[in-house]
């Protein structure tokens, strides 16, 4: 096809793609580029190869223009589309909740896996539940459990209690400080498991990451002091082991860098049969414990 005849989705592909891969390796450039088109403006990767018409208003030329601006300052691609996908769900998204990871996805499957061995009645409670994707997804795949879900942060209930409404799902979610929960007076013997995907990254690490997650996904969710990387997981033990039921499960995503500390500290505590597993990748990433 000449020049003059290329389609507007084929000239749109490639200009978004030469403009991206100024500022991204090639390879990640042209999966943005996809990606953009396909979920913002239906455009599959075959419309693409096939060079099919497709006629874009002012108002999308406008808005693919914004994208394209909002991703060369680094600001991830989730944030800019208001979406992530996660366990084969879609839940929105914005820069007041971490991206969801596949590595959470993990900690999930493993969840899933073992508190659907049975269909008797249950209670779960998700720790800094940001999104939601942990709570909405074990609602929705653990019908027999009740959920409930806390955050500190009134921004990130308001996108997961979002979540949750638009995918069905029964969530009880609460705004609460896990830091102060752990001292505090209050009910015993309440769930039967709990999950946590808590802050684990020391900020001696911040320079090392990407921009796109450092310079835009919260602090919040984040970051520890260098000075008690374990911070988190000191409080969520100490809760766990005053609200589980005997025999109740906690299941943690961890910092691959402190994998054994963190069994040790859950140990230290009094719980028991602590089984470290590594994720995809080979990193010690999840814990799962019980009372």
């Amino acid at each position: 096809m000449s020049d003059k005849k290329s389609s507007l989705v084929d000239t749109s592909f490639k200009s978004i793609l030469a403009r991206l891969a100024a500022d991204y390796p090639e390879r990640e450039a042209r999966a943005l580029a996809r990606h953009v088109l396909e979920v913002r403006f239906g455009v599959t990767q075959t419309d693409i190869c096939l060079g099919r018409e497709r006629n874009f208003s002012i108002e999308e030329r406008q808005e693919l223009e914004n994208i394209v601006n909002r991703l060369l300052r680094r600001e991830p691609l989730q944030y800019v589309l208001g979406q992530a996908d996660f366990c084969g769900r879609t839940f929105a998204v914005a820069p007041g909740v971490l991206v969801p990871r596949p590595e959470t996805e993990e900690l999930v499957g493993w969840i899933v896996g073992e508190e659907g061995r049975t269909e008797r009645p249950a209670s779960s409670l998700d720790i800094g539940t940001g999104s939601g994707c942990i709570a909405v997804t074990l609602a929705l795949e653990l019908p027999q459990v009740r959920v409930a879900a806390l955050d500190i942060s009134a921004e990130a209930l308001t996108i997961a209690r979002w979540n949750a409404a638009t995918l069905h799902a029964r969530v009880d979610f609460r705004q609460a400080d896990i830091l102060s929960m752990a001292a505090e007076d209050g009910p015993e013997t309440e769930w039967d498991f709990i999950a946590s995907n808590p802050p684990y990254i020391c900020e001696r690490e911040r320079e090392d990451m990407d921009d796109n997650v450092r310079l835009h996904e919260p602090e919040l969710a984040l970051f520890v002091p260098d000075s008690d990387p374990l911070l988190f997981y000191r409080a969520i033990g100490q809760y766990a082991l005053r609200t589980l039921k005997a025999g109740g499960r906690l299941y943690v995503e961890i910092n691959r860098a402190y994998g054994r500390e963190t069994a040790r500290l859950f140990r230290e505590l009094g719980l028991r049969d602590i089984e470290l597993r590594k994720d995809i990748y080979g990193n010690d990433r999840m814990i799962r414990c019980k009372k």
